[in-house]
């Protein structure tokens, strides 16, 4: 059997507390064998080129997010490690016997998707493609209607089913999106899926003529600046206490950055920032914004939107944390009339399809500042995976809000 580097959690090292970060593996490869397994059939094997680092990578790297996800997943499998992963892109090289006319595909215009016709070309082997990291049912009450992206009985890749950091990985080809590598930068290929967070979460109200804040400007935060300069919010306000990150939201266009400041020793940990949200008021004549994103995940982060936000505005909420929250002045939310929505993931297909038209328009830049900006043209921000230590990969994640493993 052919074997393949891969990084993982391997629960024979230790318990899930007592161990840290990602493990260099030999670990067997997948391959496509209908005869053994018919579901195969509608399978891809993806010989994989990139893969991105998320704030999820981060979580399971630290030991503090889907802990049960996994452990349960690993134990219903009869396995012993995880493949981790969820961001990735590569080249198709194998297809089950009825999978090329499964894939989801966009007809644009003059891309291999296409013909001059507009005719949809199937998935073929050699194809380039990046995968959908929610693996749906396509059967439950969500899936039927039309809300794949709340799935009863989804899987996600890399947390309850093997991911891509590693040389190889087997997909259903009805999450494997074609790529067209005239259109899209290999390196920025892995980047449609987290991308697509940014666009479910802008797609959520109108975004044109209005003021919006982004609390927390990693990853996503950054992609929903460009994304919403693109839908021409006329002000967008963003809020970080990381000096890299808010450097770089100055230099993709933001209007105004607002430092986190440390929190004093007797705030409770629920509490709002009176400083940010004085700032946020002076800065909207003290109206409050029009949307305020939470894309961080922290309990004061939500109650910070909440009160940034004017009466009758939106709440976006998309950062994960785990527990409870503490919602600060109830009475003043509701009196308020704001509305509240909660983003998890993209919806399927229609984020896929508008991210893909988003990366395909040179003219709108998105491309050049990610990698310019936010990966640094790929200096310190892209590791091959042979050269992958805990160390060396620890200290740049401690340098850098985006980091790209090559395989």
């Amino acid at each position: 059997m052919y074997r393949m580097k891969a990084l993982v959690f391997d629960t024979t090292l230790g318990s899930w507390e007592n161990t840290r970060g990602f493990e260099l593996q030999d670990v067997p490869a997948p391959v496509l064998n209908e005869k053994k397994d018919p579901t195969d059939a509608d399978k891809a094997l993806l010989k994989v080129y990139y893969a991105g680092i998320c704030g999820t990578d981060r979580g399971i790297w630290n030991r503090t997010a889907f802990k049960d996800q996994i452990l349960g997943s690993i134990k219903a499998e009869g396995k012993t490690r995880r493949i981790l992963g969820h961001e990735f892109f590569g080249e198709v090289v194998a297809l089950g016997s009825k999978a090329s006319a499964l894939a989801p595909s966009l007809i644009i215009k003059g891309t291999p998707r296409s013909s001059e016709a507009g005719i949809v070309a199937p998935l073929k082997v050699g194809d380039f493609a990046a995968p959908e990291s929610h693996v749906v049912c396509n059967k439950c009450f969500q899936c039927l209607r039309g809300e794949k992206h709340v799935c009863t009985n989804e899987k996600i890749l890399g947390i309850s089913q093997d991911g891509g950091f590693a040389e190889f990985v087997k997909l259903p080809v009805r999450i494997v999106w074609k790529t067209d590598t005239a259109k899209t930068r290999p390196e920025l290929g892995a980047l449609q899926e987290p991308f697509g967070n940014a666009v479910h979460a802008a797609s959520k109200v109108p975004l044109k003529g209005k003021t919006i804040a982004i609390f927390g400007l990693g990853p996503i935060g950054l992609f929903l600046t460009l994304v919403a300069r693109g839908l021409k919010a006329a002000s967008i306000i963003g809020i970080e206490p990381n000096p890299v990150s808010q450097e770089m939201a100055k230099r993709l266009g933001i209007d105004y950055v607002i430092p986190l400041p440390p929190r004093p020793k007797e705030t409770l940990i629920h509490q709002h920032d009176e400083e940010v949200i004085r700032q946020i008021n002076e800065l909207t004549s003290g109206l409050g914004v029009d949307v305020s994103f939470e894309m961080a995940g922290f309990n004061s982060s939500l109650n910070n939107c909440l009160f940034a936000t004017r009466r009758g505005g939106d709440v976006i909420a998309f950062g994960i944390k785990s527990g409870d929250f503490v919602l600060e002045d109830y009475n003043r939310f509701i009196v308020r009339g704001i509305t509240v929505h909660a983003v998890i993931g993209r919806r399927l297909p229609e984020t896929w399809e508008t991210t893909q038209r988003l990366f395909s328009d040179a003219k709108n830049k998105i491309q050049e500042d990610i990698w310019n900006i936010i990966l640094n043209q790929g200096k310190g921000t892209i590791l091959p995976l042979k050269e992958y230590t805990k160390g060396r990969f620890e200290e740049m994640l401690a340098k850098h809000p985006k980091l790209l493993i090559e395989v």
